[in-house]
């Protein structure tokens, strides 16, 4: 099954439990949480404190995706928020065994983040320490992004590797995820889509959550019958 995981850094900060609560109606199936430092990313959203508001207001699982420096010193605060998921990126951790045992032994789900131009060599010894991997779209940052066509083929190879280790990684996309690439990203292999304009920027963000999952499962289905 693909998930849909709304990323609230699209969504209006002043009405943002209404925002969740839109698409939890909707089917969502995660809630996307993007915290950026300032330094390993050029700009600065949230911390602890917004992932716990978040908390009292969904039972869905937070996917919480960090994008800053030394993630370490901050995982044990964004689990006791309320994380359910933590991903970090291959870029930032110089002993990435230790930070996936980190989240794992905190009771999260460990997952690793590659940017568009991070070789996926870089994942030959961590897949089997992880729960999910996520791929980024576009250069991480800022919403709103176009999407990068050449990922495609990175999350094709992706899902190859995975399959021939025997692994149960699954593949979160993130960045210009749109309708009309879905069934290119579901089609090469992703499972977890993650989306923020296309859905909070919609005047019925229920409605959008909607019509994504019915086409991302449809082409799940097409691919399933190819294959």
């Amino acid at each position: 099954m693909v998930q849909i995981a709304p990323s609230i850094l699209a969504a209006d900060f002043a009405r943002l439990g209404e925002a969740i609560r839109l698409v939890e109606t909707g089917g969502a199936d995660v809630i996307h949480v993007d915290v950026m430092d300032g330094h390993f990313v050029p700009n600065i959203t949230m911390g602890p404190p917004v992932v716990a508001s978040i908390r009292k207001v969904t039972t869905l699982p937070l996917d919480v995706h960090l994008m800053i420096e030394d993630p370490d010193a901050y995982i044990q605060s964004f689990v006791d928020a309320g994380a359910d998921w933590i991903s970090v990126h291959i870029e930032t951790c110089p002993h990435l065994d230790r930070t996936l045992q980190l989240i794992q032994s905190l009771g999260a789900k460990p997952g690793v983040v590659l940017n568009p131009a991070t070789s996926l060599r870089t994942l030959d010894e961590a897949l089997r320490l992880v729960d999910y991997v996520l791929i980024m779209t576009v250069n991480p940052g800022f919403g709103a992004q176009r999407f990068r066509p050449y990922t495609l083929e990175k999350i094709q190879r992706l899902r190859k590797v995975i399959q021939h280790k025997g692994l149960s990684a699954r593949i979160e996309v993130d960045g210009g995820v749109s309708l009309e690439n879905v069934p290119d990203l579901v089609g090469n292999g992703a499972e977890i889509l993650v989306a923020g304009t296309q859905i909070f920027g919609d005047p019925d963000p229920a409605a959008a959550v909607r019509k994504m999952k019915a086409l991302a499962e449809q082409c799940a289905v097409d691919r399933q019958t190819i294959a």
